[in-house]
């Protein structure tokens, strides 16, 4: 399969790229802030290559960080969202407005996400990330949430999900059947057996489909969506069935309204899946270590 970072890019990295660790200020960020590294296991991102169409966003609400997006600019998706899961009852926030980010485009005084204005939008903005009325006609598909609002707890956490650089297409059925069934597991499974935090990472691969608006490729559409949770302190006395799949499991399914069950694993297996499937280098790793704690036999 290629993808189209991949093609554009003449075989290089499009999936991951790795940040350093010293802090700045801003929600489009080089270099993430030791606050938005909390989103991530050990405060290390997916290793891979840096790419100059992919920018790191430390998507802030409120004036707080509340989780990390890798987001493709040419191609108006994210790449993967890394948060952390916060126990919940799954309840949806229904009442938000959905939201973009302005550092894309612009400075921005606010350094947070910021719901759509209404009426005229300069080009500048659409240049760099998907707007409304690029999901507005794509008949096929919904707008997915990579972080969903279900695994946050807080009104406000899940509030910020609802941005476009959270968001892909899915195919409708694939979206509210089994990729939704799944959430819910993984949902269940963290409420009930993870003790500590829970870090997640969910993203996507492309296989060069888009979404077009007036003739002009403007959406990326995922060809899999994939997951992976990571957990050290859970419960040892779960049940064996659900006890293997600590400290860390994955999954990924096809983005498609047929042959579109989804595929537990391991996170090493994950891993191979997705360096068969896009260009990521062979040191690919989603969680530093494979989540493997420090000191751990």
């Amino acid at each position: 399969m290629t993808s189209v970072w991949a093609r554009r890019a003449a075989g290089a990295a499009w999936l991951l790229v790795a940040v350093a660790t010293a802090g700045v200020r801003g929600t489009v960020e080089k270099e993430l802030s030791p606050e938005c590294r909390e989103f991530l296991y050990m405060g290390t991102p997916p290793v891979g290559v840096e790419h100059h169409a992919l920018r790191t966003i430390c998507q802030r609400f409120h004036n707080r960080a509340r989780y990390v997006t890798l987001y493709d600019t040419t191609n108006h998706v994210p790449v993967y969202s890394a948060y952390t899961f916060k126990r919940s009852d799954g309840e949806k926030r229904m009442d938000v407005p959905w939201m973009y980010e302005p550092q894309l485009s612009t400075l921005s005084d606010t350094g947070e996400m910021q719901s759509f204005p209404l009426g005229y939008m300069h080009m500048n903005f659409e240049d760099a990330q998907a707007v409304l009325n690029d999901y507005s006609n794509a008949i096929l598909y919904e707008r997915g949430q990579l972080n969903p609002d279900e695994h946050q707890a807080s009104l406000d956490d899940k509030a910020a999900t609802y941005t476009l650089t959270n968001v892909v297409p899915q195919v409708h059925v694939f979206g509210s059947s089994p990729w939704k069934e799944q959430e819910h597991l993984v949902r269940r499974r963290l409420n009930n057996y993870c003790r500590g935090t829970a870090y997640v990472v969910t993203g996507i691969t492309t296989s060069g489909n888009m979404i077009r608006r007036h003739n002009v490729d403007r959406l990326a559409v995922p060809a899999y969506l994939w997951s992976a949770y990571c957990c050290i302190r859970y419960d040892r006395n779960a049940p064996y069935d659900e006890r293997y799949k600590f400290p860390a499991f994955g999954h990924y399914a096809l983005n498609d309204k047929d042959n579109n069950q989804v595929l537990e694993m391991s996170v090493k297996k994950l891993e191979e899946f997705l360096k068969k499937s896009t260009y990521v280098d062979k040191n690919f790793q989603i969680f530093l270590d494979d989540c493997v704690p420090p000191g751990s036999a």
